[in-house]
């Protein structure tokens, strides 16, 4: 699927080439245009295609870094196949700080798209047709949500023998085998037959050196594993034993006021343990929230106020709990 000139935008792109190529997508209301950036890195072989995104959520900021950084190494030069790293794709998100579009619809949830459609349907339509359908693979970055934030992990449709091989290559703990949401871009990927990952880590409007780092060795095995890269950078971090999920649940407040967490961010809880007490400004009228599975903690909220319902933790449960804590104290990169 790697052809000897690829074509995107209407720029034709030869074997051996690097070019920045901006899609157009639209103008603001003083008429500023308004494009996605996308660098198209093709090595002198044939090989595969691999797309790496990041801000389809506008607010997600460390996958921008992340791609900035992927871009900068040298190793790119020498790469097999050709590689398409797309730092921001929700530029009106971005430049405005914000999750979703002008139109307040969410990108992630308006694929594939149409070219007729809202202002969301149309971006997605033009990121799947010069994108998503010219590659082989796919990586797409996220982080958690404002005052949310995940431990690094892999989300994927593990039962696919392809999308498994990428998501234990990319080296870290935690992989979890995610329902995909309609509209999503993964959900139109594993339509069109496409391994593709989703990388969580971190939380929106951050840059988190520890999540930076993981997902650039990780994006570097993947391009190593599928052939696209000979050698690995050396690095001082050891890839972690991949452990696949069985399932994840999310605690939530009891009620509202002040929350004092007492897990964290890859903690291995047990069943009926503390996890977080709840009381009003005063100190009064106190609840603790105990876990209601054995698991290990893979998200958190990091605000200190809560209304009733709101997600406290995110909490995976998995066959061998104790070794994957076992392993993810082993990898301090993490922040843990």
């Amino acid at each position: 699927m790697d052809p000897h000139e690829l074509i995107i935008a209407h720029e034709k792109i030869p074997r051996g080439e690097r070019r920045k190529i901006l899609l157009k997508i639209g103008k603001l209301y003083d008429n500023t245009e308004i494009n996605i950036p996308v660098e198209v890195i093709r090595g002198k072989k044939p090989g595969p295609v691999l797309f790496v995104s990041a801000a389809i959520h506008g607010d997600e900021l460390n996958g921008v870094e992340i791609c900035k950084r992927l871009l900068d190494l040298r190793q790119l030069k020498d790469i097999q196949g050709t590689l398409l790293v797309i730092p921001i794709v929700n530029v009106f998100g971005f430049n405005s700080l914000s999750r979703y579009l002008p139109d307040r619809r969410d990108l992630n949830r308006s694929f594939p798209g149409s070219p007729t459609g809202s202002l969301a349907s149309r971006l997605a339509h033009i990121f799947m047709t010069e994108i998503v359908m010219k590659s082989t693979h796919g990586i797409d970055l996220h982080t958690g949500a404002v005052h949310r934030t995940n431990m690094p992990q892999i989300r994927a449709e593990t039962e696919d023998p392809e999308t498994l091989r990428l998501a234990q290559a990319f080296g870290i703990a935690v992989i979890i085998k995610s329902n995909v949401r309609d509209g999503s871009l993964r959900q139109s990927g594993l339509e069109h037959k496409l391994p593709m990952l989703l990388f969580e880590g971190g939380e929106a409007l951050r840059f988190e050196e520890s999540v930076i780092k993981v997902a650039l060795d990780g994006i570097l095995s993947v391009m190593h594993e599928i052939g696209m890269l000979d050698q690995l950078r050396k690095t001082r971090r050891a890839k972690a034993k991949p452990y696949i999920a069985k399932s994840s649940f999310w605690m939530r407040a009891t009620r509202s006021g002040i929350v004092r967490t007492i897990g964290r961010i890859g903690q291995l809880v047990h069943k009926d343990e503390v996890i977080a007490v709840i009381s009003d400004p005063y100190g009064d009228e106190i609840e603790t929230v105990v876990a209601r599975l054995e698991g290990i903690i893979i998200g958190a909220l990091v605000l200190p106020v809560v209304h009733e319902g709101d997600a406290l933790f995110h909490i995976a449960t998995f066959e061998e709990p104790e070794k994957v804590e076992e392993s993810l104290s082993d990898h301090d990169e993490y922040g843990l």
